[in-house]
């Protein structure tokens, strides 16, 4: 698979609790030249960053994240502000408890509400699938169908673990045809990044794929 293909599917992350501007800057420097999707960074950053970045590169941001337990109307804010400072894309994180709990309805609800919050904006939903059984993962298949959102995708990278080739594989089996899939946590080889692909994934989640570009000198 040619790499510039595979660059074109990252969302070029940076979202340690550390992170400073500058840091975040040399991301933008490095998703600009290498033609990655998009960078996907905390949203205090969101405004500088569109300043910067201008047309140049899609500036994704993460909304109740990593856990996803504060409230729909928090998300719902976080979201409006986000979009408001130029942000492109949002990446969403569900409440796990209601998962749990069997509230489907009002995981649904929220993402629709959460979408509408994105005025057009491009829609990632994440499920932090290393603490879900199957069934579990089927059914949000399901409620990110229905509530319309352009991506599901398998994790924070905060948790237990990553993206996972199985995972990858049951998102492709059981998601909508206008659900697309995006596998995020863990990617750390070309090798990774070509699995994922070709196995559905049209987005990556992942700060290994350009350092691996830059290390070993392919492009």
């Amino acid at each position: 698979m040619d790499i510039r293909e595979i660059l074109g599917k990252c969302d070029h992350t940076l979202l340690s609790v550390t992170a400073t501007w500058e840091e975040i800057r040399a991301l933008i420097d490095d998703g600009i030249k290498y033609h990655t999707a998009s960078v996907c960074i905390p949203p205090c950053y969101v405004r500088q960053a569109k300043q910067y970045a201008g047309d140049r590169l899609a500036i994704c941001t993460v909304i109740g994240f990593p856990n996803g337990y504060n409230s729909t109307e928090t998300k719902v804010f976080e979201t409006a502000d986000a979009v408001s400072n130029g942000a492109d894309e949002i990446d969403m994180v569900i409440n796990i408890g209601d998962l749990k709990a069997g509230l489907y309805q009002k995981i649904q609800d929220e993402i629709v509400a959460i979408k509408a919050a994105c005025d057009g904006k491009l829609l990632k939903v994440i499920i932090e699938t290393c603490l879900l059984t199957e069934s579990e993962k089927i059914k949000m298949c399901e409620i990110v169908t229905a509530a319309k959102a352009e991506y599901i995708k398998t994790s924070t990278g905060f948790s237990k673990a990553g993206a996972t080739r199985e995972d990858v594989i049951i998102f492709g089996k059981h998601v909508g045809k206008n659900v697309k899939i995006k596998a995020a946590g863990g990617i750390s080889s070309i090798k990774d990044a070509e699995d994922f692909i070709s196995l559905g994934a049209s987005r990556l989640g992942t700060s290994r794929i350009v350092k691996i570009v830059k290390e070993e000198n392919l492009l």
